[in-house]
């Protein structure tokens, strides 16, 4: 490989928290190694359409002041675009041609694992790439930008639903993202104080759900001296139940990757919830005794879904997400710098840049589940018979340095 001078910028996939940071530490390392960085807009698309691009914009040191770091989303945009499913038979020369054009050297991609999936492509074709781990599902390796702003968001969205839910003495069921893996709704419920995290790594039991529910809505509510309460579910798309089926609306569809559009996992949770409130006769009596009932039309506690959707991927980043962009973002130009391409950034830790072969980055992590069962000790509902919490003892000299 000659040495880079020029180097193309593309984020891809769903947007997030930390994205400018990526963008921005990019750029200024590049400018500050003597190198050029160039934004190639909208993603994958961009890419593709690269050679009939008149001029592309340099993200020069005067450029870069103009981003906002602290923003979600991405300066350069995005697309989800699968370059292998580009019907046309020369796309990736076509690709070369672009990248040709504009003296592009060698590519950062920041992304998650379809994107990954991409930059492993694109190396096979030989053409060099970094990977920039981002995934607000927390699903990749390593640590991916995007994690920590999405939980916060949850937290907060969590904890906001609240103030309604006890007005109207209701059941609410928020749906997050997360495709098959459960981290931001985990954490996000955890830190939002939901009452159950429903996650795609533990099946259901409604069963065991319905019964967490109804002991402590019912508590709260006679505990009250004005006869208020609430329950907050936090449920993860994906969600499957006991015996193992799929809870998804099939009308929903599939992504440009091929993957099914995951929807309906919250109003799922509501209708199998009010079905055993209907059929429960100590509810009725539950309802008379706090003075709720109304004879054919307030007979029962009313469940709603809330799905927050874009809302947990936008506005602001977390600042722990944009010290992680941007170092992330600055460790990729100098893996390219320095020769190292088809990898993943794995974090810098002091001055050690570390890295894993994009191949072993994309592959899907799963929520830890013996994590789950402290706080299951700590009361939350998992939609299981809570299992025991068994520590176990170990001194260490330091702290961990993966994050969540």
């Amino acid at each position: 490989m000659s040495e880079v001078k020029n180097i193309g910028l593309i984020t891809s996939g769903g947007d997030c928290g930390g994205l400018n940071g990526v963008v921005t530490g990019a750029a200024t390392m590049a400018n500050n190694l003597g190198m050029k960085c160039y934004a190639i807009p909208n993603g994958y698309a961009g890419l593709y359409n690269l050679v009939d691009f008149e001029k592309l914009t340099e993200l020069s040191l005067e450029r870069v002041d103009l981003i906002n770091s602290n923003l979600a989303g991405s300066e350069a945009g995005h697309s989800r675009v699968k370059v292998k499913k580009i019907k046309d038979m020369d796309k990736y020369e076509r690709v070369k041609a672009g990248l040709k054009k504009f003296n592009i050297d060698g590519l950062i991609i920041s992304g998650g694992d379809d994107t990954g999936s991409v930059v492993v492509d694109l190396l096979q074709q030989g053409i060099f790439c970094v990977h920039a781990p981002k995934t607000m599902d927390l699903d990749l390796q390593p640590y991916s930008v995007g994690g920590d702003s999405t939980i916060n968001r949850i937290a907060e969205f969590t904890n906001d639903l609240k103030t309604t839910g006890r007005t109207h003495n209701r059941i609410i069921a928020i749906e997050v993202f997360g495709r098959y893996a459960g981290h931001t709704a985990f954490r996000g419920g955890v830190a939002g104080e939901a009452d159950a995290i429903l996650i795609p790594e533990i099946p259901v039991d409604f069963e065991e759900l319905y019964s967490h529910m109804k002991e402590t809505y019912t508590r709260r509510v006679k505990d009250s001296d004005v006869y208020a309460g609430t329950y907050i579910i936090v449920v993860a798309e994906g969600l499957t139940d006991a015996s193992g089926k799929e809870i998804v609306d099939e009308s929903a569809g599939v992504d440009a990757f091929g993957h099914k559009k995951l929807a309906g996992a919250g109003k799922f949770v509501c209708q199998e919830l009010t079905k055993r409130l209907k059929r429960d006769p100590e509810i009725e009596r539950f309802m008379k005794e706090t003075h709720l009932f109304v004879e054919g039309i307030y007979p029962i506690p009313e469940a709603r879904a809330v799905i927050p959707g874009h809302l947990v991927r936008c506005g602001h980043s977390s600042a722990y997400d944009v010290n992680f962009g941007k170092e992330c973002g600055a460790a990729a130009v100098t893996l390219l710098k320095n020769g190292i391409f088809g990898v993943t950034v794995a974090g810098v830790v002091g001055k050690e840049i570390r890295y894993m072969a994009t191949e072993e980055a994309i592959v899907q992590r799963h929520v830890d589940l013996d994590q789950v069962t402290i706080h299951e000790k700590l009361g939350t509902c998992f939609g299981r018979k809570p299992q025991n919490f068994k520590p176990t003892f170990k001194q260490v000299s330091k702290s961990p340095e993966r994050y969540m």
